[in-house]
């Protein structure tokens, strides 16, 4: 009996001793504490166990990746301070620029065609009427520059706040048609994955019908066993130039994100962007 009276002093001494070691050591957790599950913005990506260096190393492209397997909670990358880095989105931004579009009616669907206006362009592509499906497709940049004067510095300014995308910084109203090609607006590939994700699980300030329609345009390859969405980009206004590809690939009931963001050396690095996401896939037994 008096070896049961002398317990609750002992847990009490012992209890009074794990308080005292977190006081001073924070670092020790509490073995009660729950452990929580990292979210796509705050968790520090770790490679698991993939060579997704080797791509980049064969290619001879500096650059990085960043993958996140949705069902298993897990990052693949590589070169962690460059996924950390803000960059100019360039034309992935047409993702969010088609969903502020479409969602205010300043195109009021996917066929609507805006005319061209007659000025040569570089990409032959480019110098004809289009709509948003194929502007997308071609990034076609007057599309997307119209698009966005039509919206407006405000109205631009207020989704881009409410999204949280980037620094969330566009400039003065002569920037509208460009701030995303030149600045002040960026964005790491951190905050790419985070952006699409909340676009496939309809998080954004947007209706059913605007996601519907992006997600669809957004669609750059299907098969019978995936489905590839994504967005091309290449900044142009710096150097050396930067090259993006971002999106997201849904298989076998499961969805990994991606993004990215490579040196661009020539033109023949617009399809190493994409030789090099594919790659990594691959690595990750995709595709």
């Amino acid at each position: 009996m008096a070896q049961i009276r002398r317990m609750p002093l002992v847990i009490a001494i012992a209890v009074s001793i794990l308080v005292t070691l977190v006081t001073i050591f924070p670092g020790i957790p509490a073995r009660s504490q729950a452990i929580q599950t990292p979210s796509v913005v705050s968790a520090n990506p770790v490679t698991q166990g993939v060579d997704l260096e080797r791509s980049f190393r064969e290619l001879g492209i500096e650059g990085s990746i960043l993958i996140y397997d949705q069902n298993n909670k897990k990052f693949y990358e590589h070169n962690a301070a460059r996924n950390s880095q803000a960059f100019f989105p360039a034309s992935t931004f047409k993702i969010f620029n088609s969903l502020v579009a479409l969602e205010t009616g300043v195109i009021p669907n996917e066929v609507a065609v805006l005319t061209w206006d007659g000025i040569q362009r570089q990409i032959p592509v480019w110098n004809q009427d289009t709509n948003i499906r194929q502007a997308f497709k071609n990034s076609t940049v007057w599309f997307y520059q119209v698009l966005a004067r039509k919206i407006g510095r405000e109205r631009m300014q207020k989704f881009i706040n409410q999204v949280g995308y980037g620094n969330r910084q566009i400039g003065t109203p002569e920037q509208i048609d460009r701030f995303w090609l030149e600045g002040p607006l960026q964005i790491t590939p951190k905050q790419q994955i985070e952006f699409l994700q909340r676009l496939y699980h309809k998080e954004l300030p947007f209706s059913q019908r605007t996601f519907d329609l992006v997600q669809d345009i957004m669609v750059f390859e299907r098969t019978p066993d995936y489905v590839l969405r994504g967005k091309t980009g290449w900044a142009t206004s710096v150097t050396p130039n930067i090259g993006w590809f971002v999106g997201y690939l849904e298989q076998n009931n499961n969805v990994y994100f991606f993004a990215t963001n490579i040196d661009m050396r020539d033109a023949d690095d617009a399809a190493t962007r994409i030789e090099i996401t594919r790659r990594s896939l691959k690595a990750l037994k995709l595709l």
